[in-house]
């Protein structure tokens, strides 16, 4: 299995940015798609965001799609979300995760790193 640390949460302010990472290590990267999911106390776990396994193919929820944007850099073991335009409602933790196929249900995913809180500010 593969191993995720997320990092680059924190508090911004509605409007800004935040780019959050997840390093992967224990396996090889390029064989999962990776994926971010966010969660409040309120709310069941949300898919945000997905990318496959060379980067080419992406998929968004409605609510982040043309704010958020996933990537990846498979020398690095990285997956990085970038995170514009941001609202209070983005306020979450959000997790990084990876599985063996293209999907966004979470159930897909085998893997999930600790999370890193996201905190957005009006």
């Amino acid at each position: 299995q593969v191993q995720l640390v997320e990092s680059g949460g924190g508090l911004v302010q509605a409007g800004g940015s935040l780019r959050l990472s997840c390093a992967a290590s224990g396996s090889t990267f390029s064989t999962y798609v990776m994926g971010w999911f966010r969660e409040d106390p309120k709310k069941e776990r949300e898919f945000v965001a997905s990318i496959s396994w060379g980067g080419d193919i992406t998929y968004y929820s409605d609510s982040v799609k043309g704010r958020f944007i996933i990537s990846r850099d498979n020398r690095k073991n990285m997956v990085y979300l970038q995170m514009n335009s941001v609202k209070p409602e983005d306020t979450a933790v959000y997790y990084c995760a990876a599985s063996r196929e293209l999907s966004t249900r979470s159930g897909t995913f085998g893997s999930w790193g600790q999370g890193t809180e996201v905190t957005v500010s009006s």
